[in-house]
């Protein structure tokens, strides 16, 4: 048994398919087949039933993947460490983030880590909460940003978290349609505001519409959506155009000037975002670089002057986004 082999079994479990894996591994389709090959030879049981166009895991396989994923992590944070004997001039850090802190948050932070570290590479995860959290108590990632309340009795016993942003949620609209909530006093809207209005829903699995929900059923409301389904790039690009409108972080408002943006009444409806690791594992060097600049990128994202309501805050600070009236 070899790590190759390994890595070439947790990606042919992770894609259900021997050639999309062979693609993500580089490498030719009859050499990953070789490879599984000499791992079951070695085993002495099948890892895969194999049918075709698709393979899914037999019982054996099932038992080895967790292990095989922790041993690939445990070389991983081996190849860290050494590397580390080098003074971050090179090395890896493995960061994991939601697809909304992707195109706000992060970009900044992986810029100035690449700046200050070029030689250390930067692995990226976009995934929702729920699915970083699984990867870290597995080992695959040394850092998430997750949305806080994201998390199992088990994660929280072996997670660390620090909480780096508290955002508002906010409406957000086309500007070059009829302002939707233009007879709403005091630019502020209210759920059963919200309720009457057709939206772009968000997949099940988000986060954020988790939180509407909730907030919906509690509220005893019903809202209508004019979409559902769309991930964050499109339903923006849906508002655009007037098909409906949509909740977004406050931070994602801000990066499109071409919507209106309008905050809910409910001041309860936020998003928090935490920095998390494991607890049982002490973080590299790169890793507490990476820590460090976020808090550093966190701050002066929060204290960032704009035009209007503070809807963003950390430890009593705050950024102000655009509302586009």
């Amino acid at each position: 048994m070899n790590l190759e082999q390994l890595r070439g079994f947790a990606e042919i479990a992770e894609t259900g398919h021997f050639t999309r894996a062979a693609e993500q591994l580089h490498l030719a389709q009859p050499s990953l087949s070789r490879q599984i090959s000499a791992l079951e030879s070695d085993l002495g049981v099948e890892l895969f039933q194999r049918t075709r166009g698709n393979v899914s895991l037999t019982a054996a396989g099932e038992r080895l993947l967790p292990l095989a994923r922790r041993m690939l992590a445990d070389a991983e944070s081996a190849r860290n460490e050494m590397a580390e004997l080098a003074g971050l001039r090179k090395g890896r850090i493995r960061l994991g983030a939601p697809p909304t802190l992707c195109t706000t948050l992060v970009p900044e932070v992986l810029a100035e880590f690449h700046e200050q570290y070029p030689g250390v590479e930067i692995r990226i995860l976009e995934s929702g909460s729920r699915s970083l959290i699984a990867a870290l108590m597995e080992g695959s990632l040394d850092l998430a940003l997750i949305v806080t309340g994201v998390s199992s009795g088990a994660a929280r016993a072996v997670l660390e978290r620090e909480t780096v942003l508290t955002e508002r949620l906010v409406v957000v609209s086309s500007a070059q349609s009829i302002d939707p909530f233009a007879e709403v006093p005091g630019a502020v809207v209210s759920l059963s505001d919200l309720a009457r209005i057709p939206q772009v829903v968000f997949p099940e699995n988000y986060d954020l519409r988790a939180t509407m929900d909730v907030a919906f059923r509690a509220a005893d409301l019903e809202p209508l959506a004019a979409v559902e389904g769309a991930e964050m790039d499109a339903a923006l690009r849906f508002v655009e155009r007037g098909i409906g409108v949509a909740v977004v972080p406050a931070m994602v408002a801000a990066l499109q000037p071409g919507l209106r943006v309008a905050p809910l009444a409910d001041p309860n409806l936020v998003r928090t975002v935490s920095l998390a690791k494991r607890s049982d594992m002490a973080p590299t060097r790169a890793a507490a670089a990476m820590q460090a600049l976020i808090r550093e990128v966190s701050d002066r994202f929060v204290t960032r002057e704009s035009e209007s309501e503070r809807l963003v805050t950390r430890a009593g600070d705050a950024v102000r986004v655009p509302t586009g009236h």
